[in-house]
């Protein structure tokens, strides 16, 4: 992508738009700041934060949009599903999910994800609605694992997707031109 705030012409014939990269390069960061940038827009989906104690990570959670927060893995939680050291409860997200990303149609101009990770794929909810937003007419931007197969594969596999990596180099330009291809969708999408 160019660093101007324009649309580079290799994104223009795709709908969804996946970010990813090493972990700690920027993917959340990038999609806030896309949030900021399209303030007047109505905007469905969440962020996936570190929960630190002590300054160390001890788990994840996922803050909606709206503000609701559920806290989705914790290396507290004694469950039977597990990513590296991090119990993982994936029923937590169901609330957020249908609160963020089921909303009726024409109530909301872009969705925005963090992230298509391992974590969020053991919700069966998550992939069916995941499932429902690549195929919809809402532009999607969303953060993906840079590694996994099953479902993370399949979304970047799709025709409809451009994968972007973020990079030290262009995580900075990045937010600015993302917010300029979801308004150049969204407008796409009103026009009759």
């Amino acid at each position: 992508m160019s660093s101007q705030s324009s649309v580079p012409e290799s994104l223009t014939r795709f709908k969804n738009l996946l970010l990813t990269g090493s972990p700690g390069c920027g993917k959340t960061t990038v999609l806030e700041r896309v949030a900021e940038h399209l303030g007047d827009y109505r905007l469905a989906g969440f962020m996936t934060l570190e929960l630190r104690e002590h300054g160390q990570r001890v788990g994840f959670e996922a803050v909606g949009l709206g503000g609701r927060r559920s806290i989705l893995a914790h290396v507290r939680f004694r469950s039977l599903v597990s990513v590296g050291r991090y119990g993982v409860e994936p029923d937590r997200l169901v609330p957020l999910i249908e609160e963020e990303m089921a909303r009726p149609p024409g109530t909301v101009d872009a969705c925005l994800i963090d992230e298509i990770g391992k974590m969020e794929c053991h919700c069966p909810q998550f992939i069916e609605i995941m499932c429902r937003l690549l195929e919809g007419p809402v532009p999607l931007v969303a953060s993906i694992a840079l590694r996994g197969g099953g479902f993370i594969a399949e979304v970047k596999n799709r025709s409809d997707v451009q994968v972007v990596e973020v990079t030290q180099g262009n995580r900075d330009t990045l937010p600015e031109q993302i917010a300029a291809w979801v308004k150049q969708r969204t407008a796409e999408a009103n026009t009759p």
